[in-house]
């Protein structure tokens, strides 16, 4: 996902560097060539080896290193840099950085690079509230810098508060946010829905249906790594809510058709990956607990379509792909949804197929449109989505 990109890692004095390895490692897994820089203090909490053992690239310190093939090294490395991020950034560096002072590598370099860059700050509670560090945040912000807010906790000396680093996995996903993808969803508007509904029957049972949301979910993380703002609605689901995300939690298909009708007018692309319910019980709970299992007889009745919804109420150039799980006549019966709903996309599946059901994490999709049919071969859903997207954005 990375393979080509270039990420320069600046490491200050705090004990939330030992994080850095393990956030470096992840980078690596996905082919990007890491670089880490650190200021001297930095060295008191992590051995340089470490980075160099993981990485095989020479840990930066000393802008006056004679170690270097002849070039201005800062220089080269900024203009080679796809992303800087300076986790943990401590108290002192976020002082210097705001008021322009390079007096080390890792300044020296930051202050050269072109690319966008995120600092994590990490320290103390009281630190962190100091108005002085809270001002020379303010200011990296004006310049376009992006903050990632600490976590709350225990911090290193005992104390409670906020200050800490957030895990590797979160400045990892910051970081794939900026540079995974080309951003040419950059100014779109997506919605997404995802996960299955719950249709009450009574205080302790429910009608839902097997999805397990991932291929929803697959769907709202690719648009939100190309530039869209993303809004996922979803009911249960059973992967991790992707990042930099508006999430929309719904419970009954009721709610997520309110929850989607309010939202969708603005949308530029609408897709509809939920397992919605079709049907919902009609009598009401009390007289359900009156009788006995073997007695109980449930009335049902069809819960509002959703995608029938959005097509009636498709504004101009507004885009919208329905989902459709078929056993039988996959492309027939889902070719018809598409003039019936009035989509511009189908993704059809099938339930007989393998590697293609609820609860997996592949899928084998046929993209239906007016122009035909075109067929996946089995991959991921992560990769499975970003082909959806790759067609939705030619339309």
């Amino acid at each position: 996902m990375l393979t080509g990109k270039t990420v320069v890692i600046g490491v200050t004095g705090s004990i939330a560097a030992y994080k850095i390895p393990n956030l470096a490692r992840m980078l690596k897994k996905q082919g990007a060539d890491v670089v880490i820089l650190m200021t001297a203090n930095a060295c008191n909490f992590i051995n340089p080896i470490t980075f160099e053992s993981l990485l095989g690239n020479k840990c930066l310190i000393d802008t006056f290193d004679r170690n270097f093939q002849y070039s201005v090294e800062h220089v080269a490395l900024a203009k080679r840099a796809d992303i800087v991020m300076i986790a943990p950034a401590s108290a002192n560096v976020i002082g210097k950085i705001a008021s322009g002072i390079a007096d080390d590598m890792l300044t020296t370099t930051v202050m050269a690079c072109p690319c966008r860059k995120i600092i994590s700050p990490a320290m103390n509670h009281n630190m962190f509230h100091n108005p002085i560090v809270q001002d020379n945040i303010k200011k990296l912000k004006s310049f376009g810098y992006e903050i990632v807010e600490p976590d709350s906790g225990m911090l290193a000396n005992g104390d409670m508060g906020d200050g800490r680093m957030p895990e590797p996995e979160v400045l990892y996903e910051y970081i794939l946010k900026e540079i995974a993808c080309e951003k040419d969803l950059a100014g779109k508007k997506v919605l997404v829905t995802a996960g299955a509904t719950r249709e009450s029957i009574d205080p302790v049972r429910f009608i839902t249906n097997h999805s397990s949301g991932k291929m929803g979910i697959a769907i709202a993380k690719a648009a939100m790594l190309r530039g869209a703002e993303v809004t996922l609605v979803a009911g249960h689901v059973e992967a991790q809510l992707p990042p930099f995300v508006r999430y929309v939690p719904v419970v009954s298909a009721e709610d997520m058709f309110g929850a989607v009708t309010q939202l969708s007018e603005k949308q530029d692309i609408i897709i509809k990956a939920a397992a919605v319910a079709d049907y919902t019980p009609v009598t009401t709970a009390d007289s359900k607990l009156k009788k006995s299992d073997d007695d109980m007889k449930i009335e049902l009745k069809r819960t509002k379509d959703i995608l029938h919804y959005l097509g009636e109420h498709k504004r101009a150039g507004q885009i919208i792909c329905g989902f459709s799980m078929e056993t039988d006549n996959v492309i027939e019966n889902s070719s018809k949804k598409l003039y019936k709903k009035n989509c511009d996309m189908i993704c059809a599946n099938s339930l007989r197929t393998q590697g293609a059901g609820f609860g997996v994490d592949t899928n084998v999709i046929t993209m239906i449109t007016k122009d035909g049919a075109e067929e996946l071969p089995l991959m991921t859903k992560e990769a499975a989505a970003h082909r959806i997207l790759d067609k939705l954005s030619k339309m």
